[in-house]
C-alpha cells in the first residue's frame, strides 16, 4: 500500500491500519513522541505542518486496494492519525482529511479518528463521520485549561474536546477518548466523571518518557482506580500494557518497561 500501513509494536493497541494525512504538527504538546519517529526536532516538527504529497489520490489507490482485497465482515479500521492531528489549523483550508472521509466512505472503509483539534473545525465534518460510520475519537486527561496548556499549548481548549464528544454522540456517532498520556491522575478520573454519559469507549495509557514526572504517579493505584471507576459507570474500555504492568503493587517500585514510543500489543482489559 502506498500511505496506509500496519503499525507495528505497542501501536497495534490503537489500530490495525494507520494513514498519516500531514507531517509536523502545531499543536506543540510537550510529550509529543512523533519528532523521534521521524528524526525531526521537536522544534521543527511543531513549527509547521504540511499536507503529505497526494496523500488524498495515493489515499484512494489504498481505499480501492482494501475494499477490493478485505472480506465484508473485516472489521479492522484505519486510524487518522498517529503522527499528527487529522485537524491541524491547515485542515480549515486544504479539507485533506474531509476529502479521504469521502473516500473512506467510498469505498467503504472503516475509519477511527483521534484528534485534538477544535470544536469548530471537527464538527463541520460530523454529517460526513455519522454517514461514513466512522469511531470519533478525542485525546483527553485533563479537566482544566491550566494543566492543558502547560502540555498541549496550542491544541484545543477541554471544554471543545467536551464539547466534541456530546455533540458527536447526540448525533449518533460512535466517540472514544485516548486518556493517554494520563500525567495527573484526579484530572484523568475527572474526565471519566464528566464525560462517561457520551463516550462509548475509552482507551487508557500511561505517561511514558518522562521519569521525574513518572515517579511522582502511584501507577498502581491508578490502574485500580480508572479500572473501578470505568466499571462502575459500566464503560468500554481497553488499558494499554504499559499501564496494566502496573497491576500488582510491586510493580510501582520495581517493574521497568521497555520504551517503544513509535509502535507491544496487548489483550483488551475491562
Amino acid at each position: 500500500m502506498n500511505v496506509v500501513y500496519k503499525p507495528k509494536g505497542r501501536a497495534l493497541e490503537y489500530a490495525p491500519f494507520a494513514c498519516n494525512l500531514y507531517m509536523g504538527c502545531t499543536h506543540g504538546c510537550t510529550y509529543c513522541y512523533a519528532p523521534g519517529c521521524v528524526r525531526r526536532t521537536t522544534e521543527d516538527w511543531h513549527m509547521e505542518a504540511s499536507a503529505r504529497v497526494n496523500v488524498i489520490e495515493l489515499f484512494k489507490k489504498d481505499a480501492e486496494w482494501l475494499s477490493n482485497n478485505l472480506p465484508d465482515d473485516d472489521k479492522r479500521r484505519v486510524l487518522f492519525c498517529f503522527l499528527s492531528d487529522p485537524y491541524q489549523p491547515l485542515e480549515s483550508r486544504l479539507h485533506i482529511t474531509r476529502r479521504c472521509l469521502e473516500v473512506a466512505k467510498e469505498h467503504g472503509i472503516r475509519v477511527d479518528v483521534l484528534t485534538k483539534g477544535t470544536f469548530a473545525r471537527v464538527s463541520k465534518d460530523f454529517q460526513l463521520m455519522h454517514e461514513a460510520g466512522v469511531h470519533l475519537g478525542v485525546t483527553l486527561s485533563f479537566t482544566t485549561d491550566k494543566t492543558r496548556k502547560e502540555w498541549e499549548p496550542n491544541a484545543s481548549p477541554v471544554s471543545d474536546r467536551f464539547k466534541i464528544l456530546k455533540e458527536a454522540h447526540d448525533l449518533g456517532i460512535f466517540t472514544w477518548v485516548s486518556m493517554e498520556p494520563v500525567i495527573d491522575p484526579t484530572e484523568a478520573l475527572g474526565v471519566i466523571d464528566k464525560a462517561h454519559g457520551y463516550v462509548d469507549f475509552w482507551k487508557v495509557g500511561k505517561l511514558n518518557h518522562n521519569k521525574e514526572v513518572e515517579d511522582a504517579v502511584d501507577w498502581h493505584r491508578f490502574y485500580l482506580d480508572v479500572r473501578a471507576k470505568l466499571k462502575y459507570y459500566k464503560a468500554n474500555f481497553y488499558i494499554k500494557k504499559d499501564l496494566r504492568a502496573f497491576a500488582r503493587a510491586k510493580s510501582f517500585s520495581k517493574k521497568k518497561l521497555k520504551s517503544q514510543p513509535c509502535g507491544v500489543t496487548g489483550r483488551a482489559h475491562k
